[in-house]
């Protein structure tokens, strides 16, 4: 089943959020191009690489809100992936500009979520679309509550 089409427009002033007009939701987006050892005999992306994406993709917009996995650890805690869901649409191929739109999702008391929509560049085809899942958990990787910095973050998104 097709997705809805995604038709990102600008945020003035932020070049790297867009939001889809179709829903009104702020994305962040990041590029990358695929690499040829991403591919498989089948010469597509091969399929766990997605998940790849989705990691470079919310590394990017955790990095731009000034709060990077590497201070997140300095602070205690970590954010293992408990629960993943991927759709693929369409594939890529060997050196296709992809767009990566990341956007936190869901929240609760220990668990959060990112969301995530790759187009390919050229065309804005949707390519992939899932999600992430994650428990904080402290250095004894005992759950814990999500910490502060990063419910303000979830909150003020994206600003």
């Amino acid at each position: 089943m097709r997705p809805k089409p995604f038709i990102p427009e600008p945020v003035p002033g932020h070049p790297s959020h867009v939001t889809d007009a179709g829903t009104g939701k702020i994305w962040h987006r990041c590029e990358m191009r695929t690499l040829y050892a991403d591919t498989d005999r089948s010469q597509v992306v091969y399929h766990a690489n997605y998940l790849r994406y989705f990691e470079f993709g919310r590394g990017s917009l955790m990095r731009e809100a000034n709060y990077p996995y590497k201070k997140i650890e300095e602070s205690g805690y970590i954010y293992p992936i408990i629960k993943t869901e991927l759709n693929y649409h369409t594939p890529l191929h060997y050196d296709d500009l992809m767009f990566i739109h990341t956007r936190p999702g869901k929240q609760e008391l220990v668990k959060l979520q990112f969301d995530y929509l790759i187009t390919r560049a050229e065309d804005g085809e949707i390519i992939c679309t899932g999600f992430t899942r994650h428990c904080a958990v402290n250095s004894r990787g005992i759950p814990v509550e999500i910490d502060d910095q990063t419910i303000q973050l979830w909150q003020q998104f994206p600003f």
